[in-house]
């Protein structure tokens, strides 16, 4: 920031996010109606193709969301809101506990009990070889929803009971009018799409340290279309009140900060290595003693 004073004004909300989200989030209604008659082996199959990606998206967004850049650090309670809308296609209520720990990640990255995002001991010790390491990929929603419940347990929100009324209304709702096809439809996307998957190459790309010494790597490939730039996640970390949509100029303001970090160029061969990879597994990342934070 002292050398490129001009980051600076790429900090501040994307007026276009609200409305991509927002499209999103009923074109993912409009599938509802349409899977309603199909039979079950293509609700499993579009819910894979499309609407898991689609839903995958989603829960980029509400990561975007959870750091203000819908509405700006002046309308908080307007950007939690929104994340619950957001959250709806997914099925089950997710933004309010990801805003409540994603905090964390940032503050505590790789925090021992902090950071929820670090793999448990057991994990690491169990899913290490290459089938147990494919299951974990493919359990890793369950993993990544379960973790926080034991690493580090808080006491539940206002905004998560609000989160999850809204979200099982609108479940039951879809339910009433459509069936039970439409329920399945995203809900299995979700899990589905956040495990094994291209998509969710991301989760291992982050901070899995691949190259040693090196704990956070960015992606540049074409799936960050897809995923409001999470890709570009050193960028990320050093400005996490930067839009995804504005992350890209970051690199290019602050070249030489960034053209010489190793990167990943793809998150399909993430997964393939991760799998397949006898020095990488859920214990390949750094793990640090972090002293809490007194909040203000």
């Amino acid at each position: 920031l002292a050398k490129y004073p001009e980051i600076k004004t790429l900090m501040g909300p994307d007026p276009h996010l609200k409305w991509i989200v927002s499209g999103m989030v009923f074109m993912q209604f409009l599938a509802c109606y349409l899977v309603k008659d199909l039979s079950w082996k293509w609700v499993f199959f579009w819910a894979y193709a499309f609407g898991g990606c689609v839903n995958h998206s989603l829960t980029l967004a509400i990561h975007d969301i959870s750091h203000n850049v819908a509405f700006g650090n002046k309308q908080a309670k307007w950007n939690r809101w929104f994340a619950v809308f957001a959250n709806l296609p997914i099925g089950i209520p997710y933004s309010a506990s990801f805003k409540k720990y994603h905090i964390d990640h940032h503050r505590y990255l790789g925090g021992d009990s902090l950071d929820v995002d670090i793999p448990t001991d057991f994990e690491g010790w169990f899913f290490c070889t290459p089938l147990r390491k494919l299951l974990w990929l493919f359990l890793q929603p369950l993993f990544y929803s379960l973790r926080p419940l034991y690493v580090n347990p808080k006491a539940i929100t206002r905004m998560e009971i609000f989160n999850a009324l809204v979200q099982f209304s609108i479940d039951l709702i879809i339910y009433y009018f459509w069936g039970l096809k439409p329920i399945i439809y995203l809900i299995a996307g979700t899990i589905l799409c956040m495990g094994l998957h291209p998509i969710s190459g991301h989760f291992i790309a982050e901070h899995y340290m691949f190259l040693k010494g090196y704990e956070t790597y960015s992606y540049y490939g074409p799936l960050n279309w897809l995923t409001f730039n999470v890709g570009y996640h050193m960028e990320h970390h050093d400005f996490p009140s930067i839009p995804g949509c504005r992350l890209p100029m970051v690199k290019k303001i602050a070249a030489e900060y960034y053209d010489n970090l190793p990167y990943h160029q793809s998150w399909i061969r993430v997964l393939w290595d991760f799998v397949f990879d006898d020095t990488i597994g859920p214990y390949s990342r750094v793990k640090r003693l972090c002293k809490l934070a007194k909040e203000s």
